[in-house]
Protein backbone atom coordinates (compact mmCIF):
# COMPACT_ATOMS: atom_id res chain seq x y z
CA UNK A 1 0.00 0.00 0.00
CA UNK A 2 1.72 3.48 -1.08
CA UNK A 3 1.78 5.89 1.37
CA UNK A 4 0.09 9.50 1.05
CA UNK A 5 1.15 12.29 -0.03
CA UNK A 6 -0.40 14.57 1.72
CA UNK A 7 -1.73 13.33 5.30
CA UNK A 8 -3.43 16.01 8.33
CA UNK A 9 -3.03 15.90 11.84
CA UNK A 10 -5.83 16.78 14.05
CA UNK A 11 -4.77 19.69 17.16
CA UNK A 12 -7.20 21.18 18.99
CA UNK A 13 -10.02 20.16 16.67
CA UNK A 14 -8.12 21.80 13.38
CA UNK A 15 -6.53 19.95 10.76
CA UNK A 16 -2.83 20.54 10.24
CA UNK A 17 -1.25 19.12 7.04
CA UNK A 18 1.98 17.58 6.28
CA UNK A 19 3.52 16.89 3.22
CA UNK A 20 7.03 14.80 2.12
CA UNK A 21 9.38 17.09 0.71
CA UNK A 22 12.48 15.06 -0.87
CA UNK A 23 11.08 11.98 1.46
CA UNK A 24 11.26 14.50 4.64
CA UNK A 25 8.18 15.20 6.79
CA UNK A 26 7.46 18.33 6.63
CA UNK A 27 4.38 20.16 8.85
CA UNK A 28 2.20 23.25 7.59
CA UNK A 29 3.01 26.16 9.85
CA UNK A 30 0.31 28.00 8.51
CA UNK A 31 -2.42 25.63 9.90
CA UNK A 32 -0.02 25.12 13.02
CA UNK A 33 -1.53 28.44 13.58
CA UNK A 34 -4.79 29.00 12.74
CA UNK A 35 -5.01 25.92 15.30
CA UNK A 36 -3.38 27.57 17.87
CA UNK A 37 -5.60 30.65 17.33
CA UNK A 38 -2.85 32.83 16.35
CA UNK A 39 -2.82 33.75 12.73
CA UNK A 40 0.10 36.12 12.69
CA UNK A 41 2.31 33.71 14.99
CA UNK A 42 4.24 32.86 12.03
CA UNK A 43 5.36 36.43 10.98
CA UNK A 44 6.06 37.21 14.83
CA UNK A 45 7.95 34.30 15.28
CA UNK A 46 10.05 35.01 12.19
CA UNK A 47 11.01 38.35 13.22
CA UNK A 48 12.47 37.01 16.85
CA UNK A 49 16.52 37.05 17.20
CA UNK A 50 16.11 33.07 19.05
CA UNK A 51 14.35 31.79 15.40
CA UNK A 52 16.81 32.97 13.34
CA UNK A 53 19.46 31.67 15.56
CA UNK A 54 17.48 28.63 15.58
CA UNK A 55 16.72 28.29 11.43
CA UNK A 56 20.60 29.28 10.60
CA UNK A 57 21.48 26.56 13.02
CA UNK A 58 19.37 24.22 11.54
CA UNK A 59 20.35 25.17 7.92
CA UNK A 60 24.55 24.84 8.29
CA UNK A 61 23.64 21.46 9.90
CA UNK A 62 21.05 19.78 6.65
CA UNK A 63 21.79 22.13 4.19
CA UNK A 64 24.90 22.15 2.11
CA UNK A 65 23.87 24.80 -0.30
CA UNK A 66 22.61 27.24 2.77
CA UNK A 67 24.43 30.85 1.95
CA UNK A 68 25.75 31.79 5.49
CA UNK A 69 26.76 35.28 4.09
CA UNK A 70 23.92 36.40 3.59
CA UNK A 71 22.18 34.89 6.64
CA UNK A 72 24.65 37.26 8.42
CA UNK A 73 22.44 40.28 7.81
CA UNK A 74 18.90 38.12 9.44
CA UNK A 75 21.04 37.53 11.98
CA UNK A 76 22.33 41.03 12.84
CA UNK A 77 18.66 42.46 12.13
CA UNK A 78 16.64 39.91 13.75
CA UNK A 79 14.52 41.53 17.06
CA UNK A 80 14.67 44.77 15.76
CA UNK A 81 11.63 47.20 15.27
CA UNK A 82 12.47 47.51 11.70
CA UNK A 83 12.95 44.14 11.36
CA UNK A 84 10.22 42.56 9.01
CA UNK A 85 11.24 39.43 7.00
CA UNK A 86 8.78 37.34 5.13
CA UNK A 87 9.25 33.62 4.21
CA UNK A 88 9.83 34.13 0.91
CA UNK A 89 12.69 36.73 1.79
CA UNK A 90 14.33 34.07 4.24
CA UNK A 91 13.99 31.32 1.29
CA UNK A 92 15.31 33.36 -1.50
CA UNK A 93 17.78 35.27 0.16
CA UNK A 94 19.55 32.06 1.56
CA UNK A 95 18.40 28.93 -0.22
CA UNK A 96 17.10 27.80 2.59
CA UNK A 97 15.56 24.43 2.32
CA UNK A 98 14.31 23.75 6.12
CA UNK A 99 11.02 26.56 5.07
CA UNK A 100 9.06 26.20 2.15
CA UNK A 101 6.10 28.00 0.81
CA UNK A 102 3.48 26.23 -1.54
CA UNK A 103 0.34 27.22 -3.45
CA UNK A 104 -2.48 24.72 -4.47
CA UNK A 105 -5.13 22.67 -2.16
CA UNK A 106 -2.78 22.15 0.20
CA UNK A 107 -1.30 25.33 0.39
CA UNK A 108 0.98 27.72 3.17
CA UNK A 109 3.99 27.49 4.93
CA UNK A 110 5.34 24.30 5.62
CA UNK A 111 8.55 23.68 7.53
CA UNK A 112 10.98 20.24 8.11
CA UNK A 113 9.30 18.66 11.52
CA UNK A 114 12.22 19.56 13.47
CA UNK A 115 11.42 23.74 12.99
CA UNK A 116 7.84 22.73 13.16
CA UNK A 117 8.61 21.22 16.15
CA UNK A 118 10.14 24.36 17.83
CA UNK A 119 7.60 26.73 16.72
CA UNK A 120 4.89 24.67 18.16
CA UNK A 121 7.46 25.53 21.48
CA UNK A 122 7.13 28.83 20.82
CA UNK A 123 3.36 28.59 20.09
CA UNK A 124 3.73 27.30 23.79
CA UNK A 125 5.02 24.05 25.19
CA UNK A 126 2.07 22.38 25.68
CA UNK A 127 1.10 22.71 22.17
CA UNK A 128 4.57 21.20 21.11
CA UNK A 129 3.68 17.93 23.45
CA UNK A 130 0.34 17.74 21.12
CA UNK A 131 1.86 18.22 17.95
CA UNK A 132 5.05 16.13 18.51
CA UNK A 133 2.16 13.06 20.11
CA UNK A 134 -0.40 13.75 17.13
CA UNK A 135 2.66 13.18 15.18
CA UNK A 136 4.06 10.18 16.42
CA UNK A 137 0.30 9.11 16.51
CA UNK A 138 0.01 9.62 12.79
CA UNK A 139 3.18 8.01 11.93
CA UNK A 140 1.89 4.34 13.72
CA UNK A 141 -1.17 5.10 11.11
CA UNK A 142 0.65 5.23 8.00
CA UNK A 143 2.13 1.93 9.34
CA UNK A 144 5.76 2.72 7.20
CA UNK A 145 8.48 0.74 7.95
CA UNK A 146 10.43 4.15 9.89
CA UNK A 147 10.76 3.47 13.84
CA UNK A 148 9.71 6.53 15.36
CA UNK A 149 12.96 6.65 17.70
CA UNK A 150 12.56 8.38 20.99
CA UNK A 151 15.82 10.08 20.83
CA UNK A 152 14.99 12.36 17.98
CA UNK A 153 12.66 14.22 20.28
CA UNK A 154 16.04 14.90 22.40
CA UNK A 155 17.70 16.59 19.43
CA UNK A 156 21.12 17.78 18.75
CA UNK A 157 19.68 21.14 18.30
CA UNK A 158 17.73 21.82 21.24
CA UNK A 159 21.08 20.33 22.96
CA UNK A 160 23.45 22.65 21.49
CA UNK A 161 21.28 25.61 21.93
CA UNK A 162 21.30 24.87 25.56
CA UNK A 163 25.27 24.71 26.23
CA UNK A 164 25.75 27.57 23.99
CA UNK A 165 23.64 29.62 26.80
CA UNK A 166 25.86 28.50 29.39
CA UNK A 167 28.81 28.73 27.47
CA UNK A 168 27.97 32.23 25.92
CA UNK A 169 26.00 33.33 28.88
CA UNK A 170 26.20 31.64 32.19
CA UNK A 171 29.74 31.28 32.30
CA UNK A 172 31.03 34.76 31.50
CA UNK A 173 28.91 36.27 34.71
CA UNK A 174 30.74 34.04 37.10
CA UNK A 175 34.09 33.66 37.72
CA UNK A 176 35.58 30.12 37.63
CA UNK A 177 38.34 28.03 37.10
CA UNK A 178 38.62 26.12 34.08
CA UNK A 179 37.05 22.74 36.15
CA UNK A 180 34.59 24.65 38.04
CA UNK A 181 33.51 25.60 34.41
CA UNK A 182 33.24 21.55 33.23
CA UNK A 183 31.12 21.31 36.09
CA UNK A 184 28.90 24.34 35.35
CA UNK A 185 27.70 21.97 32.43
CA UNK A 186 27.51 19.30 34.71
CA UNK A 187 25.46 21.25 37.37
CA UNK A 188 22.96 22.57 34.66
CA UNK A 189 22.45 18.88 33.52
CA UNK A 190 21.62 17.43 36.65
CA UNK A 191 19.31 20.22 37.38
CA UNK A 192 17.24 18.74 34.81
CA UNK A 193 18.03 15.31 35.41
CA UNK A 194 16.61 15.72 38.73
CA UNK A 195 13.10 17.59 37.49
CA UNK A 196 12.30 14.78 34.64
CA UNK A 197 14.24 11.37 36.07
CA UNK A 198 14.36 12.17 40.09
CA UNK A 199 17.91 11.78 40.02
CA UNK A 200 21.47 13.14 38.90
CA UNK A 201 23.64 11.15 36.06
CA UNK A 202 25.85 9.89 39.03
CA UNK A 203 23.19 8.66 41.27
CA UNK A 204 21.81 6.47 38.43
CA UNK A 205 24.83 5.35 37.06
CA UNK A 206 25.30 4.31 40.86
CA UNK A 207 22.36 2.95 40.93
CA UNK A 208 22.87 0.71 37.48
CA UNK A 209 26.50 -0.58 37.71
CA UNK A 210 26.14 -3.29 35.18
CA UNK A 211 24.23 -1.04 32.77
CA UNK A 212 26.85 1.88 33.17
CA UNK A 213 29.29 -0.10 32.29
CA UNK A 214 28.07 -1.45 29.02
CA UNK A 215 27.84 2.21 27.83
CA UNK A 216 24.43 3.27 28.68
CA UNK A 217 22.77 6.14 30.32
CA UNK A 218 19.85 6.81 32.56
CA UNK A 219 18.51 9.19 29.24
CA UNK A 220 18.62 5.95 26.93
CA UNK A 221 16.12 4.15 29.52
CA UNK A 222 13.83 7.35 29.42
CA UNK A 223 10.34 7.34 28.09
CA UNK A 224 9.22 8.87 25.31
CA UNK A 225 7.46 11.76 27.49
CA UNK A 226 10.20 12.18 29.72
CA UNK A 227 12.24 13.08 26.82
CA UNK A 228 9.72 15.41 25.26
CA UNK A 229 9.41 17.41 28.85
CA UNK A 230 13.64 17.06 28.70
CA UNK A 231 13.59 19.02 25.31
CA UNK A 232 11.11 21.61 26.29
CA UNK A 233 13.11 22.65 29.70
CA UNK A 234 16.39 22.83 27.96
CA UNK A 235 14.57 25.57 25.43
CA UNK A 236 12.92 26.81 28.47
CA UNK A 237 16.42 26.81 30.90
CA UNK A 238 18.45 28.45 27.98
CA UNK A 239 15.53 30.99 27.44
CA UNK A 240 15.97 31.50 31.47
CA UNK A 241 19.46 31.84 31.30
CA UNK A 242 19.48 34.72 28.75
CA UNK A 243 17.23 36.75 30.88
CA UNK A 244 19.60 36.58 33.70
CA UNK A 245 17.95 34.45 36.13
CA UNK A 246 19.32 33.00 39.02
CA UNK A 247 19.54 28.53 39.00
CA UNK A 248 17.27 28.96 42.38
CA UNK A 249 14.61 31.39 40.45
CA UNK A 250 14.98 28.72 37.22
CA UNK A 251 14.20 25.68 39.20
CA UNK A 252 11.09 26.96 40.52
CA UNK A 253 9.58 27.95 37.46
CA UNK A 254 10.65 24.66 35.23
CA UNK A 255 9.48 21.92 37.89
CA UNK A 256 5.83 24.11 37.60
CA UNK A 257 6.28 24.25 33.94
CA UNK A 258 7.53 20.02 33.99
CA UNK A 259 4.32 19.33 36.30
CA UNK A 260 1.75 21.34 33.97
CA UNK A 261 2.99 19.61 30.82
CA UNK A 262 3.26 16.15 31.56
CA UNK A 263 -0.81 16.64 33.32
CA UNK A 264 -1.27 18.42 30.20
CA UNK A 265 -0.21 15.25 27.88
CA UNK A 266 -1.21 12.30 30.18
CA UNK A 267 -4.95 14.18 30.28
CA UNK A 268 -4.66 14.14 26.46
CA UNK A 269 -3.36 10.24 26.38
CA UNK A 270 -6.42 9.10 28.61
CA UNK A 271 -8.78 10.84 26.52
CA UNK A 272 -7.51 9.15 23.39
CA UNK A 273 -7.46 5.72 25.27
CA UNK A 274 -11.05 6.24 26.15
CA UNK A 275 -11.58 6.98 22.33
CA UNK A 276 -9.54 4.00 21.60
CA UNK A 277 -11.88 1.54 23.72
CA UNK A 278 -14.67 2.47 22.23
CA UNK A 279 -13.56 2.02 18.50
CA UNK A 280 -14.67 -0.94 16.58
CA UNK A 281 -11.78 -3.01 15.34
Amino acid sequence: MSTPKNLSMNINDSQVNVTKINGQDYISLTDMAKSAGSHRALHSWLRTKNTIDFLGLWEQINNPTFKVHEFVYFKNNAGANSFNPSIIEWIGSTHANGIVSKRGRYGGTYAHKDIAFEFGTWLSPEFKLLIITEFQRLKEKEQQLVEWNTHRYLSKVNYRIHTDSIKNILLPSLSLTEKAKTYTYTDEADMLNKIIFGSTAAEWRKANTELDKSGKNQRDYATIHQLLLLANLENLNAHFIAEGKSQIERISSLIESARRQYTSLLSKEEEQKKLDGGMVK
